[in-house]
């Protein structure tokens, strides 16, 4: 097991359960890999993370014994296809602590998950019979924040101009923290949906929701939460999270790509109208006219993603055998030992909170006037491998004044000797650019 000094002043639990992070490591086998002669030191995890053998074994298994369609078969690969697919609908349900698998709608990725709720509410407001929750139009209002990834900002962007609402959002303060200082005149009986992240993309803050909620359901809005940087990293139980919808993606909690989830509560998605038309999301068709089935077909139009939801359930078997709460800790110390360690290096600058309380472990930062595509390349030299650019949130970057960012980010087969390598490696960049 990797030994991690805590930095002084880092509260220590006795009863937190430990990581042992050579055992995991063995479980990877891209991980074994070396770049341009170094070991490989990956970190850029909040962009996809690598996949265990354990999800790479179910995923050819699926493909090489089980593969059918699913929801339309009577025979036997067909059932096992279905009861596979269904499966990991409910594996991850009560990954969530969700009521019902019927709330999990399975998507392409984040991006698709939020764009079903957004063209919800389009398509709600062309209908006089539109829910009035869903319904938008001059004078109604989007709230989203200025910390957002472009998935949680141009869907609402569009939907704003099919539908004459105004979008407002959340500032970010020097901290990078969300701004709530206007909480009340920005969510107010005017709002029909608020929007946020729970863990940044690119500054790593973890937002407190709680303030927020109160007050959408005190103007009775409705709350979406993107928890693609939480759900692979935290414990999530979405009772506990109050939201009306959150959205992940399986590439960056050890699935593959290809799959997402939109979870809503049961009663908000069955009052939507779906989004994609086709197969499997009807209940009957004539030549006049459709009705649609119950959610979560409803809009799961087509054949879906089958080989990748099955390996997205057995990612969530691995993460809960592992522990939630066992990752969660493993990446707050990481997240402190790193913040101490990039704090020894000359010009560099941290973007978001520079304490391990209330932050992931993605940390983005800018090393003097160097800039971050040639810190990149220098660092991918030595095997370590981090991510450049404006990590689709340039809101974030044009706030801190900055074209880009370098990003370095943490999963659950990080070590801190991967820091090491990390901070040695700015080292390298100082010297060939001072």
């Amino acid at each position: 097991m990797t030994s991690i000094a805590i930095p002084s002043g880092m509260p220590q639990y006795d009863d937190v359960p430990r990581l042992d992070v050579a055992r995991v490591r063995a479980d990877f086998p891209i991980l074994d890999r070396e770049i341009n002669g170094h070991p490989l030191v990956y970190l850029d995890s909040a962009n996809t993370s690598h996949k265990p053998r354990q999800v790479l074994d179910v995923l050819g298994e699926h493909y090489a014994r089980h593969n059918a369609n699913v929801s339309r078969s009577v025979h036997t690969l067909g059932t096992e296809a279905t009861e596979a697919y269904e499966g990991a609908r409910a594996k991850i349900a009560a990954f969530l602590n969700a009521s019902s698998p019927d709330e999990v709608v399975f998507t392409k990725n984040s991006t698709e998950a939020i764009n079903i709720v957004a063209y919800a509410f389009s398509n709600a407001s062309l209908r006089p019979d539109g829910d009035p929750r869903f319904r938008l139009g001059p004078g109604d209002e989007v709230v989203i924040s200025e910390m957002e990834h472009h998935s949680n900002i141009v869907p609402w962007q569009l939907l704003c101009e099919r539908t004459g609402a105004t979008l407002r959002w959340f500032p970010v303060t020097d901290q990078g923290r969300l701004d709530e200082s206007g909480l009340d005149d920005l969510v107010t009986e005017r709002t029909k949906i608020v929007s946020l992240v729970h863990m940044s993309n690119i500054l790593g803050t973890v937002n407190a929701t709680s303030r927020i909620t109160a007050r959408v359901r005190e103007v009775g809005a409705l709350l979406l939460l993107d928890c693609s940087q939480s759900v692979p990293h935290l414990p999530i139980d979405v009772v506990d999270l109050d939201a009306d919808y959150i959205v992940f993606t399986g590439h960056k909690m050890c699935g593959p790509t290809g799959i997402g989830v939109l979870w809503g509560r049961g009663e908000l998605l069955a009052a939507m109208p779906p989004v994609f038309g086709g197969g499997s999301m009807i209940e009957t068709v004539t030549m006049a006219r459709s009705t649609f089935a119950a959610p979560p077909a409803r809009f799961e139009a087509g054949t879906p993603p089958i080989a990748e939801a099955v390996a997205l359930g057995a990612a969530v078997d691995y993460l809960t055998g592992i522990g939630m709460p066992a990752i969660q800790w493993h990446e707050k110390e990481l997240t402190a030992y790193a913040l101490e360690a990039l704090g020894s290096v000359r010009d560099l600058r941290i973007f978001g909170p520079t304490v391990p309380v209330g932050r992931g472990g993605t940390i983005s930062f800018a090393l003097g006037d160097v800039h971050p595509h040639d810190v990149g390349q220098v660092l991918d030299s030595l095997g370590v491998q981090v991510r450049v650019g404006h990590h689709c949130a340039k809101p974030v970057c044009s706030r801190f004044g900055v074209p880009a960012m370098t990003r370095a980010s943490f999963y659950l087969y990080t070590t801190t000797e991967e820091i090491d390598a990390l901070v040695a490696g700015l080292e390298q960049v100082r010297k060939v650019f001072d």
